[in-house]
C-alpha cells in the first residue's frame, strides 16, 4: 500500500473522469487453483489515454461513504498502464473520479530477450509519474499498485520495482496468475448474468491470456472454480508473428498457436447443455472493446457505448474479417484503433477466434473493466 501526501501548490493539472460514473461492487470470486505463475494482461487504451473510468451508470445517489476514503487502482501491464481513482459511494458502489490509461508497452521484447528494455522502462516511469502526481492531488488515502506478465517474467523485473519506489516512491507489487485471474473475476461479475449459471471470463492481455470458469451463485456473486493463464498475449503473439502485414496463413498460424494451448482447458470445461443452467461468454480486453467499437460505428471510442454490451457471433466475425482486410496504415488511422495498437489489434482478433472455436456461443459480452475494479473491490473491503 503506498501512502500520496499532497502535492506542492506547483503541480500540474488534472484531467477529471465523468464523475457520473458508478461502479456496483462485485461479489467475491472465489480463490482459484495455484498453478502457472504466468499471467499479465494489460487492457490497452490508444485513443482513449483520456479514459473517462469505468463502470456502470447507476441512479443518482452518489453521496460518498461516511469513510471519506478516496481509492487508487493501479495495473501496470505488459502493454499498458492504467488507474482508476474512486470514492465509496452508498449501495456498495464507488464513483470513479479521475482515470489514466497509456501504452507503454513495457514488455516489448521480453518474450525474446527476458529483460525490459532501457526505452520500455523510461516510458512505463513517465507514465508512472503521472499517476503518482494524479493520486496525490486528488488526495488519495488507500491505493494498491500491481504489475502483471512484463514483471513477472523479465530478469529485470524486481530491479524495476525498486527504481519505481527510489525514483517515484511508489510501491509496486507483482502479483501471480491466480490473483490475476481473481481480480479481473471481481471487476466484472456485475456484468454476468445471474440467469445463466456458468460463464466463461477470458482476458486478451498484452503478455499472457487467462481464462476463468465461473459459477453464478446470483447477482453480482459469482465463484472462479478453475482457471488458466496462456503465455501469449497481443504483444507476444504478435512479436512471434509479425502483426504489421497480417496475411492470410499468418493469421491461420496465430490462430493455431492459440488453439493448441487452449486444448487442455477446453477437455477440462465443454460448453455445458442448455439443460445444465445455461452458458455465457464475457470478454475483457483492449482486443473485444475494439471490436465492440468498430461494430458499433463509434466515430471515436466511448466506454459507456462499449461496457456491458453483448456482440453477437455473427457479427463478431463480421468485424474481425473487416479488420483483417485494412492494411496497417489504415488499422492505424482506424479512431478507435490508432497507431499505438494497429500492430496488435490483429493478434488480438486470433486469440479471440480460438477462443471462440474452443467455447461456441451465440454471442459475448463486453466488459470495459476488470483487474482495476477487482483492485477496488478490494480496497473497499478493507474499509468495512
Amino acid at each position: 500500500m503506498t501512502d500520496f501526501p499532497p502535492a506542492g501548490p506547483g503541480s500540474d493539472a488534472v484531467m477529471t473522469a465523468n464523475a457520473a460514473d458508478a461502479i456496483p461492487a462485485a461479489g467475491r470470486a472465489g480463490d482459484p487453483r495455484s498453478g502457472d505463475p504466468r499471467s499479465g494482461d494489460p487492457r490497452s487504451g490508444d485513443p482513449r489515454s483520456g479514459d473517462p473510468g469505468s463502470g456502470n451508470r447507476t441512479p443518482d445517489d452518489h453521496r460518498p461513504a461516511e469513510s471519506a476514503a478516496l481509492l487508487g487502482a493501479l495495473d501496470l501491464g505488459t502493454n499498458n498502464c492504467r488507474l482508476l481513482i474512486a470514492e465509496p459511494s452508498r449501495h456498495n458502489t464507488f464513483r470513479v473520479v479521475d482515470a489514466f490509461s497509456r501504452i507503454v508497452r513495457l514488455g516489448e521484447g521480453v518474450a525474446l530477450n527476458g529483460a525490459l528494455s532501457e526505452p520500455a522502462i523510461a516510458r512505463t516511469l513517465d507514465a508512472l509519474a503521472v499517476c503518482v502526481q494524479r493520486m496525490r492531488r486528488r488526495g488519495v488515502t488507500h491505493a494498491r499498485a500491481v504489475a502483471t506478465e512484463a514483471c513477472r517474467r523479465a530478469r529485470n523485473g524486481e530491479a524495476f520495482l525498486g527504481r519505481v519506489e527510489a525514483e517515484l516512491g511508489l510501491k509496486l507489487e507483482i502479483i501471480s496468475a491466480a490473483e490475476e485471474a481473481r481480480l479481473a473475476v471481481a471487476g466484472c461479475t456485475p456484468l454476468l448474468d445471474p440467469g445463466r449459471t456458468t460463464a466463461l471470463v477470458f482476458d486478451i492481455g498484452g503478455g499472457s491470456t487467462e481464462l476463468a470458469w465461473i459459477d453464478v451463485r446470483g447477482p453480482d456473486q459469482a465463484e472462479m472454480i478453475d482457471w488458466v493463464s496462456l503465455p501469449l498475449g497481443v504483444v507476444t503473439l504478435a512479436e512471434r508473428h509479425g502483426g504489421l502485414a497480417v496475411t492470410p496463413a499468418i493469421y491461420r498460424d496465430m490462430v493455431a498457436d492459440v488453439s493448441g494451448r487452449l486444448q487442455d482447458f477446453r477437455a477440462a470445461h465443454p460448453v455445458p447443455p442448455k439443460a445444465a443452467g445455461g452458458f455465457q461468454l464475457l470478454g475483457t480486453s483492449g482486443t473485444v472493446t475494439t471490436l465492440a467499437a468498430v461494430h458499433l460505428r463509434l466515430p471515436r471510442y466511448d466506454r459507456s457505448r462499449v461496457d456491458g454490451v453483448w456482440l453477437e457471433r455473427q457479427a463478431i466475425g463480421r468485424v474481425i474479417a473487416e479488420l483483417r482486410r485494412l492494411p496497417y496504415e489504415a488499422r492505424a488511422r482506424h479512431p478507435c484503433i490508432g497507431r499505438d495498437r494497429a500492430d496488435l489489434v490483429l493478434a488480438g482478433c486470433a486469440i479471440l477466434d480460438a477462443v471462440l472455436a474452443a467455447w461456441p456461443a451465440s454471442r459475448m459480452r463486453i466488459a470495459d473493466r476488470g483487474l482495476r475494479e477487482g483492485l477496488l473491490v478490494g480496497l473497499m473491503d478493507g474499509l468495512q
